[in-house]
């Protein structure tokens, strides 16, 4: 039943605040916010590291057809419960700086894209998944499309177009599986795992889950949409992309590809793990040439993202484990890169890299707390981004050491661009535009520290992560070899 709430909650809460108007809605989007984070830390401390589905739901929904409106948390959500209960509060409290219109829709919007998130990540039903996958699509379409920059209406369009294609795959190949179930047929998921299908089946499939799944990521060359929708999008919907959405390709492929397709996997998966490392080595080449700090972060989620697809599809234990650690702190850290952009173009009204610097001299706050997310995302040791990426490699390595030495680049070519971004705007002689640079304010600083006490908690202490996840993954990956 705590699932239900974590679904449900949101929902009403975002109902609520439509409902109202001005700073009401700011603040009863803010507290709905945080009451939904204790209750997946609640879950969170509560669950049981093992293979098994936790504080779950389970309700007729079209019962003729053995639909169910089922849901729990696993060793393979957990971790994504929590991400997605931590950052929404810290997205609603890094846009209490700007005077959106109408307020109420835009934190409802907020709120209904949690929920529907909420939903994708502990949804049992193969159906159900499908729903929230599509619903996630709608609150965030219209919070780049009503608020974002002066191109945002192609740059949505074209987003909008190719999520609903793929997921248009998806959708044919869950009624294939649907109807490959004994009668009365089934739609849960854990019934797909069980399915015999033929090699040929499970070739198309696979290339219909994983077209729909790579969109979303995005995996080359399924990228096209997004740097240009994460720089159009207000920066709170574009945490959002980056920081949760994302995922759910990830966790996809997880929850997905890899245990009904097994032998797809086989047959496919080295073409889908090229493509991963790929994009790795193509994304970070890029990001070094970007000027703009927005396009460049964006870049780089695009790289980090291929190392998790990479792993995922090695079929390995520190694959898995990796990409879900990895989902964890990429969130983190990718939504406090996308703050400091916004605060630094705030004050500085400007993101381009050479019209920056110097900003150190001014703000010891906002350096030193961007220095420990920048150095999380170039995965320092003893930073969240360091546990993840070593898992990550680790599994893509013993697929292939030759996949493996080109996704190892990550670790030289990230540190390229980030160190780079970070010496051009906080080092340096001040431009024109940062002579005067304000330090955070209280509420800025409050959005950046619960991410940085992440960064080392996940750094010092991975275990309190892992051990969460490890069941569920030994369990899952019985279903692949």
């Amino acid at each position: 039943m705590l699932t239900l709430l974590l679904i449900l909650f949101p929902a009403l809460a975002a109902t609520v605040t439509l409902l109202l108007k001005g700073d009401t809605a700011k603040r009863v989007a803010i507290t709905a916010a945080m009451l939904e984070l204790v209750l997946a830390a609640w879950i969170f401390g509560r669950f049981t590291p093992d293979a098994q589905s936790q504080f779950g739901f389970d309700y007729p929904w079209i019962g003729a057809l053995g639909i169910r409106f089922s849901g729990g948390i696993d060793g393979i959500s957990i971790l994504l419960v929590l991400l997605t209960g931590l950052l929404v509060p810290l997205i609603c409290l890094s846009a209490f700086r700007q005077n959106y219109s109408r307020p109420n829709s835009f934190y409802a919007l907020i709120l209904f894209m949690q929920a529907a998130l909420m939903g994708v990540f502990t949804a049992r039903d193969a159906f159900l998944f499908y729903l929230f996958f599509e619903a996630a699509l709608i609150p965030i379409y219209f919070l780049a499309a009503i608020w974002g920059g002066a191109n945002r209406v192609p740059v949505t369009f074209k987003f909008f177009i190719y999520t609903i294609f793929g997921s248009l795959f998806m959708l044919v190949a869950l009624v294939y599986l649907y109807y490959q179930t004994p009668v009365p047929h089934s739609s849960a998921i854990t019934d797909f795992y069980n399915l015999n299908l033929t090699p040929s089946a499970q070739g198309w499939v696979f290339w219909a889950f994983f077209i729909a799944f790579a969109i979303k990521m995005p995996v080359f060359p399924f990228h096209t949409w997004q740097p240009d929708t994460y720089v159009e999008s207000p920066t709170p919907a574009t945490m959002l992309l980056a920081g949760i959405m994302l995922k759910m390709g990830v966790y996809g492929v997880i929850r997905f590809i890899l245990p009904i397709v097994p032998e797809g996997v086989d047959t496919w998966g080295m073409t889908a793990a090229i493509l991963s490392v790929i994009g790795i080595v193509y994304g970070s080449i890029i990001a070094i040439r970007q000027r703009d700090m927005k396009r460049l972060i964006a870049y780089s989620s695009f790289a980090h993202v291929g190392l998790m697809s990479a792993g995922v599809f090695s079929q390995t234990a520190y694959g898995v484990q990796g990409a879900l650690i990895q989902m964890l702190a990429h969130g983190i850290n990718v939504v406090g890169l996308f703050f400091v952009a916004e605060l630094i173009f705030d004050r500085a009204k400007t993101r381009q890299l050479d019209q920056l610097g110097g900003i150190t001299r001014t703000t010891p706050k906002l350096t030193a707390l961007f220095m420990i997310i920048m150095l999380g995302s170039v995965a320092l040791p003893l930073t969240n981004g360091f546990v993840g990426e070593f898992l990550l490699l680790k599994g893509v390595f013993d697929y292939n050491n030759y996949l493996g030495a080109f996704a190892g680049l990550t670790i030289i070519l990230g540190a390229v661009y980030m160190l780079r971004m970070f010496q051009k705007t906080m080092f340096g002689q001040p431009s024109a535009n940062t002579q005067s640079f304000a330090d955070l304010t209280g509420s800025e600083a409050w959005v950046l520290i619960p991410l940085v006490i992440f960064v080392f908690w996940m750094g010092l202490y991975p275990a309190s992560f892992l051990k969460l996840t490890e069941p569920a993954v030994t369990n899952l990956l019985q279903y692949v070899k």
